[in-house]
């Protein structure tokens, strides 16, 4: 699959001293769902900025679908639609005005079968006429989106997009880029909402103070780096884990009556065996045994913990 964004060695630095971005390569495929996912401060928002133009990277260079974003602005800048988190609206200038607005700057000629479309899809149209200082937080998120998409761009970044909105918001933002997609447009986001990226994403990247630390398939993180949690429960309940599991890092519940025991699903022998039959040995019976799947915010937490130790 062809690359429509392709960095190369981008670092950024300010004048403060602050490193941003440190050496980031990252290549992302057309027609793909890309989540970076990062704590605050890691670099999300700086390397969007600098793929989208905004800033001006130290080194390094940026591609958009072949074109370079400093050299080839405008052309490269015409295949972005960007959601940034902070919401900056004309107050004073209505919902449909703002959107013919956004088309114009593109040099795109006037659609209103278009702009109707886009407005319905994100249940703005009734609201077509109101000034953007009447909507309500929630509507002027869904102006933002609606401002990025109206010129039809083959690229969507989504900074945060559902950050503090409704969940009829998130669900209707996450429908919209299901169907983007399905029509070949790229999409990046970023989102504090692990579970959101775990639905909606193909690849995952993660970032760490300015460094991109993984990149890999959704599916295939979740398998090389997840974890299991075998959980027990106990038919008597325990005061405390005996010595003899001491092997296991077991832990048990206030209450005397769960054991669990985390274990990595790339070890030769996970260990459950020999820890149901050291227990039958000790006379403690269980009722019931189940096992969980670590999620993605587990894989991202143990990432950005300890960072090298993940890249190795």
């Amino acid at each position: 699959m062809s690359s429509m964004i392709s960095v190369s060695g981008l670092s950024k630095s300010y004048a403060s001293g602050t490193r941003a971005l440190d050496a980031v390569d990252l290549d992302i495929r057309k027609g793909e769902i890309f989540a970076l996912l990062g704590a605050n401060g890691a670099g999300k928002t700086t390397l969007i900025s600098i793929i989208c133009g905004l800033v001006t990277p130290s080194s390094g260079s940026v591609l958009v679908d072949g074109k370079d974003i400093v050299r080839n602005y405008k052309a490269a800048r015409a295949k972005i639609g960007l959601v940034p988190q902070e919401i900056s609206l004309d107050m004073f200038e209505d919902v449909i005005s703002t959107v013919k607005f956004s088309r114009g700057l593109f040099g795109k000629r006037p659609d209103p079968v278009l702009i109707e479309k886009v407005l319905r899809d994100l249940t703005l149209w009734d609201k077509r006429h109101a000034k953007s200082m009447e909507l309500s937080g929630g509507m002027k998120r869904r102006l933002m989106i609606a401002k990025a998409l109206v010129h039809e761009p083959e690229i969507l970044f989504l900074d945060e997009p559902t950050a503090g909105v409704d969940v009829e918001l998130r669900r209707d933002m996450w429908e919209l880029v299901r169907q983007m997609r399905k029509e070949g447009v790229t999409i990046i986001l970023t989102t504090h909402y692990i579970d959101e990226a775990e639905e909606m994403a193909d690849r995952v990247g993660v970032i760490n103070k300015g460094r991109l630390i993984l990149v890999e398939e959704k599916e295939t993180l979740m398998k090389k780096l997840g974890r299991k949690t075998l959980t027990v429960q106990l038919a008597d309940p325990l005061k405390a884990i005996p010595p003899a599991l001491a092997d296991w890092n077991l832990s048990l519940s206030e209450d005397g009556n769960t054991i669990e025991y985390v274990f990595d699903t790339k070890a030769e022998r996970t260990g459950i065996s020999a820890l149901l039959g050291r227990m039958a040995d000790l006379g403690i019976s269980y009722r019931d045994l189940n096992t969980q799947q670590s999620s993605l915010e587990d894989i991202f937490v143990d990432l950005v913990r300890t960072p090298m130790e993940a890249a190795a």
